[in-house]
């Protein structure tokens, strides 16, 4: 029976040079919840037989990101690289929002962080909806699992 999953998801540790307690926090909660509940459906893949679950390594390349998708086993069946040009604005945006988000916890009141976690959130779901136009064709998600892949993205991004 297709198990249309990412079961396993790596970040390529030599493209983060630096992350905080927040961002560590940000990423192990992705991570997680993309693990119990996703949908990831590499379209070429699914049309050669393959019907997962898939382990997923994520890594920027050249200004790019590389997802590559492998068995159980580890063996890479195939490697996606999406430009990244397009999100640089999302990323930027997400990172000063966080930042905002992060400061306002430690002395904001609630209704401020309120706002702040709107503003964050808008951010994070129009970076998804990118995320997803980026992957038509290539990989069928839903947008939770596009949201979760986002903040991963964003962690191969922190420069310190």
């Amino acid at each position: 029976m297709p198990d249309f999953r990412i079961a396993h998801i790596a970040l390529d540790e030599d493209t983060i040079l630096w992350r905080n307690a927040d961002v560590e926090q940000e990423r192990r909660v992705a991570i997680f919840d993309l693990i119990e509940e996703n949908t990831f459906k590499p379209v070429r893949l699914v049309e050669n037989g393959h019907e997962g679950p898939y382990h997923l390594k994520l890594a920027v390349q050249d200004g790019r990101l590389a997802m590559a998708i492998a068995q159980p086993d580890e063996e890479v069946l195939e490697t996606l690289i999406l430009g990244l040009a397009r999100f640089r604005r999302p990323i930027r945006e997400y990172f000063a929002i966080c930042d905002s988000y992060y400061q306002a916890i430690r002395k904001a009141t609630a209704a401020e962080i309120e706002t702040i976690d709107m503003a964050r959130r808008g951010v994070h779901n129009g970076a998804a909806e990118l995320l997803l136009e980026r992957l038509a064709g290539k990989v069928e998600t839903d947008f939770a699992t596009a949201r979760r892949l986002f903040t991963l993205i964003c962690v191969l991004h922190i420069k310190g």
